[in-house]
Parts: C-alpha cells; structure tokens; sequence
C-alpha cells in the first residue's frame, strides 16, 4: 500500500509548476471522472504555493505547499502540511544553504553538511516532480537527488493538441531512477506541466481533459516499446523439448516432495514425470542440482497494471493472476502483448467489477442502481470472457442475490466487497461465491448502524474493535458454519492491511523486513519511512496490533475448520505473495498447505485444476525451480531461480536485475 500511494503522488499526478505563469490548475481524473484538483500559484516573491488533493473512495490527500527554488530549480526551502492518501498528518520541512541539507517529516530528522541536490518530499505534492524534470534539464539531464540516488530525464515523443484553434507542442519525457521503470510527463514547449496520464488516475490541464485518448495512445507506445525491448531481452523460447533433471518435486495432492525426478516438457505441456525419464536426442536438458520444483503460484487478488507489474510477479514466481478490477481494453493490450512475446507477465483470469453509483463508488466504467443495470452488467462481462464478478461497497443491496443467480447461470463466480447495509452473512446467504479481504468478516460483528463501510471506516473499525471479537465464540462459529454450508471461500488479503496496522512513521514493520535491503534506493526509503499506515495514537497503537493478530489468528481458524482460503495480496508484486504466504503460516499453516493452497487449490477454485496447478502429466508446464526448500521454510520462495510458463523460460535473477533489486 505504501509504494502505491507513493507511485501514485510521485508519477500519476505529476502538476505544472513554472515561474513564468502567476496560476495553473490541472484536474485529477480517476477513470475518466473529476476527483481533485491541483492549483498552482507564483507569489510576489517567486514562492510557489500549491494545494493539492484527490477524493479516493474516501481517502486521499489534502495537501498546501510552499516551495522556494535557487536559479538552478533546486529547492531552498520547502514546507508541506495537511494529510496523506490515509488521513495521517503531514507536516514536512526541507532546507537547502551553502553549508549544508537539513529535512523533517513523519519518519526523518537529518542534517547533512555540503549536500546539494534535488529533494525528493516523503509526502510531497505532485508540483514536485514537474520541477525536479525541469532541474534536470537545466543541468544537462542528470541531477542528483537528497537524500539518495540520482535521476535522469529525456525526451522520448513529440505530439500537438488543438484546443480552441490553438495548437499546443508538447513533449512527453521519460523520468528514471525514481522507480522500477521510467516515469513519463507530458510538458508545453515551454518545459511546463501538461499532462501525467495512466488508464487509473491521470492529472491534466484543465481545459484539456478532452485529450486522455490521445496522450494515452502515445504514451502506450512508449511503454510498448519498452515493454518488447524486456521481453525480448529475458525471454529464453522454449523450442525445443526440455528435460529437467535432479529436481525435488513438490506434489500438492500428497503434500509429499519427491527427491531425483525428471520432468519432460514439450509445446508448453508436461509429457512426463518420473525419475527416469527416455528423451530424443534434439532435447534440451536442465540440471536442477537438487532445487526444489513446483506449479507456479497463482496471486488471487491483483490489479495488473503496464510497465514491470507482470515482470515483477514472474520473479515472484506467479505464473498466473486473478485480476479483480480493471480497465477492459488496458487488459486486452497487456494479454495481447504477453500472449505475443512483447511484454513479460503471468496468466491473467479476469473479474468484472460493478459497483453502485455515488460518492465513495470505486474507480469502474460499470455502475448498477437497478436490477436490470446489475444484471445487464453480468451478461457484458460473461459476453466478453470473464470468469467472475466482484461488486463493491455502493452496490444496493438488494440488487446482489438476483446478480449472483444471474452470474451462476452464466457459469461466472460471484463475490466482492459486502455492500454496505449488509453484513458477510447476509451477502453469502443471498449467494455470493466468495469474500474479498478479512476485514469484511470481522465488519459482520462491528459494522453497527454507525459505520459506513463504503469508507475508511471499513478499516478503522476493524483496527479498533477486531481483536475483542472471540473467534471461538457463537456468533464466529454462526458464520464459519454458513461458509462451510455455502463452500464460500475467502481472499483473506492479510498483506494489504500489514503495512496499514502496523506501520509507524519511521518505524518499518514487518512486511519488507528481510528484503528492504535489496530493494532500489527510492524504494528503500519508502519501505522504511513507513508512513503509509492508518493515523495512530498512543491510546490506540497497541489495538492496532493486536486486531492484526486476530486477523491473522482468523485465517488460521478458517483454515483448520475447512473453509477454503485463496491466497491474494492486492498489493504491489514485490514478493508479495510469499509475504503473503508467510502469514499464513503465521496463522498456523503448515508451509506444505500454504503452497497447495497457492497452486492446486486456486486452480480448483477457478475450475482449471485438470490444466494447472501441480506438476504432472498432461498439463500446462507453469513451473518455478527454487533454491532451498519453501515446503519447510515458505520463505525460500524468495529464492525462485527459474520460472516457465508454458513454452517460454525466464531467468529469475536476470528479472531482478532488470529493475535494480539485488541479489539476496
């Protein structure tokens, strides 16, 4: 949650900020729709002061901004105030002098003598990258930054939007350094902000919002470009037969792992598996030394997005995903592209998301008020291929039995957020499939007439209150017993709410405890500043903590009482499933079990278990060679050496490097 928020301060919202304009507004779109604003403005003494702030679902930040530069665009003086996309105060200083650099936010105090460069704010508004692209052109496209690393900036595309008879030039400019793959802004010919444009979020001149197609046409391209230059780079064509020898081999039927097999692939299926295995001469052979061999592993809840997302869940070893909302025609281009070689990434089974209209409604094209709506809804998407749909806080609730019979009949699952007005109980008696994040369970019990889960009270409330909920108690078993009755299954997505409960300015928690260190450097002060978790006081921290626990403790229950866990993480895909994972076995998971359930057990749930899931004969060779072995230590899953999917191979370490993470 962390990175994303930053990614989204930093890249999707990036503002104009020019000395030689007294004002400028650009406007925040999620979706194609108004959701905030940035208004930009130059005082008498050259200071430019910016308000900042976007409506998210109820979150979001509201952010003023001062900000000083030197002849050279570097900032002298900055100070910041108001709160992050949590509600969480910000109150961040930055000074520059002769003598040295001296910052304070939530998570740092430093001074640094003879420091010079271009500070990055830990929560900054967007304003920020505009001028730091500006700095760095002044400087001949390479600029140092504070506290760490070093960016560079060029051009990389060239476009002219007619508004009013009025034709503009603009530029589109590729940022690197700040992240895992360049950030791209559009700027005038006058080097000032135009455009930041992603199919989520998007950040645009007021007045020219009618030009999204266009700039998000050009821009794909170059994140085509780039995208095929990956893949073609880290792709190894399985061309041939392969034989892989000497591997251990972990079977999720028996949860056994057996020791000296081979296993023959041809065309992208597994032809054999078995200790001794007779190959023609033409095959190509891999020693697996002993290494530990699985089905490559299926993250149940993502949002797949362009640039590295698919590159960074192949070295996570997920060779398939189950993407819960997104744009239908940025879905179609990235499966066309990785189907065709041209970008790197998983399998992708999708979820149509639908949602009720109004103020929190989540970020869709897809909006359902009236039965009719909801089922017209279900049918486009069980037209267009989709395997599930997920609704959302919004969604009436009284329009989700008749969508989840009508998504039955057309052989799609059924699940989501629990409406508001209702409680898990409810929703899985009127026919849901399945329930998307642990919260929601506990909501069953703290959802009072009070609490409008549509908002971050779905978190807060669960913060607070979950761990005075008895997991043994009669209103717990009450629901575990419909879910057994039902098979309803849960997508417990523990990883989302870590970093959210425990994280403390300043203070890391737990999820990149044993990875921080290999992580780039902008990600590496991300990951330990920690500021993205919920607002805490003294006199709620330790609630915090120990709702966690009882979140994790829930799964655990969940589990031994035999109700079917999906192992998801709705986060970025930085190992995220094997933290995931790591939870679970927290909760009391044997690791054997946390890896069934993140391969045969996903498949089953998806009905393409006789396809995927295990290693064996006849199915599709999705497969991950891992140093170490994660049936006793789930944390070797970090270790994944290689990964195949189907007919293509990648090397793990050769992903990594590609996106500056470290060797262990």
């Amino acid at each position: 949650m962390r990175l994303w928020i930053a990614c989204l301060l930093l890249w999707c919202a990036v503002a104009e900020a020019n000395t030689t304009a007294a004002s400028q507004r650009s406007v925040m779109l999620t979706m194609g729709k108004p959701s905030g604003f940035m208004l930009r403005e130059v005082e008498a003494d050259g200071a430019i002061k910016v308000h900042y702030e976007f409506n998210d679902r109820g979150r979001g930040p509201a952010l003023d901004a001062r900000y000083r530069l030197d002849d050279a665009g570097l900032p002298l003086e900055i100070t910041i105030s108001g709160n992050d996309y949590l509600k969480s105060k910000v109150d961040e200083q930055f000074r520059l002098t002769e003598q040295d650099a001296s910052w304070r936010n939530a998570a740092e105090q430093e001074t640094r003598a003879g420091a010079r460069g271009f500070y990055l704010s830990l929560d900054g508004t967007p304003e920020e990258s505009a001028m730091l692209v500006r700095a760095a052109l002044a400087a001949g496209g390479r600029i140092d930054l504070l506290p760490a690393g070093q960016a560079t900036v060029r051009v990389v595309a060239d476009e002219t939007i007619t508004a009013k008879g009025k034709r503009t030039k603009i530029q589109l400019y590729a940022i690197e350094g700040l992240d895992m793959t360049p950030g791209l802004i559009w700027l005038d010919q006058d080097q000032q902000f135009f455009a930041s444009w992603s199919p989520w979020f998007s950040l645009i001149r007021e007045g020219f919002e009618f030009s999204q197609e266009v700039l998000g046409s050009r821009q794909r391209k170059e994140e085509q470009r780039l995208a095929t230059q990956r893949a073609r780079a880290l792709t190894e064509w399985l061309r041939k037969p392969l034989l892989i020898e000497n591997a251990r081999v972990y079977d999720p039927h028996t949860k056994a792992v057996l020791d000296g097999q081979s296993v023959f692939i041809d065309r992208g299926r597994i032809v054999a598996v078995g200790p001794s295995i007779e190959v023609r001469a033409d095959t190509d052979r891999l020693d697996a030394e002993g290494r530990f061999l699985m089905a490559g592993m299926w993250d149940m809840h993502v949002h797949i997005g362009a640039g590295v997302d698919g590159l960074l869940h192949l070295m996570s070893g997920v060779t398939t995903v189950r993407d819960m909302a997104n744009d239908e025609a940025a879905l179609d281009r990235l499966e066309a592209a990785i189907d065709d070689g041209k970008d790197l990434g998983p399998r992708i089974l999708r979820a149509g998301f639908v949602d009720g209209r109004g103020p929190y409604a989540g970020p869709t094209k897809v909006f359902a008020d009236t039965v009719e709506e909801g089922l017209a809804a279900v049918d486009a998407y069980a037209d267009s291929g989709y395997r599930q749909i997920k609704v959302y806080s919004s969604l009436k609730p009284e329009l989700v039995a008749p969508m989840a019979a009508r998504a039955k009949e057309r052989g799609l699952r059924f699940s989501g957020h629990v409406p508001q007005g209702m409680n898990a109980e409810a929703f899985i008696a009127a026919g849901a499939d399945e329930v998307q994040h642990t919260n929601f369970l506990f909501l069953n019990f703290l959802a009072g007439p009070t609490v409008d889960t549509r908002t971050p009270q779905r978190f807060t409330t669960v913060a607070d209150g979950a761990k005075d909920v008895p997991l043994s108690g009669s209103p717990m078993r009450r629901l575990i017993a419909l879910m057994k009755e039902r098979g309803t299954v849960v997508d417990p997505t523990l990883m989302t709410f870590e970093g959210m409960f425990l994280d403390r300015p300043g203070r890391m928690g737990p999820t990149f405890a044993s990875t921080v260190n290999r992580l780039p450097l902008a990600w590496q002060r991300g990951v330990r500043a920690a500021t993205g978790g919920l607002p805490t006081t003294p006199a709620n921290d330790l609630n915090y903590r120990l709702s966690y626990q009882r979140m994790i403790d829930l799964v655990g229950v969940l589990h031994r009482e035999g109700v079917q866990i999906v192992a998801g993480t709705d986060a970025t895909p930085v190992w995220a499933l094997v933290r995931e994972l790591e939870l679970y076995v927290a909760a009391g998971i044997s690791p054997v079990d946390a890896l069934r359930i993140a391969t045969l057990d996903a498949a089953r749930v998806m009905g393409l278990d006789q396809e995927y899931g295990s290693v064996e004969a006849g199915k599709v060779a999705d497969l991950i060679l891992v140093d170490g072995d994660p049936s006793l230590s789930i944390g070797d899953l970090r270790r994944v050496q290689r990964v195949i999917r189907g007919d293509r191979m990648h090397d793990a370490a050769a992903l990594r490097r590609e996106v500056g993470i470290a060797h262990e």
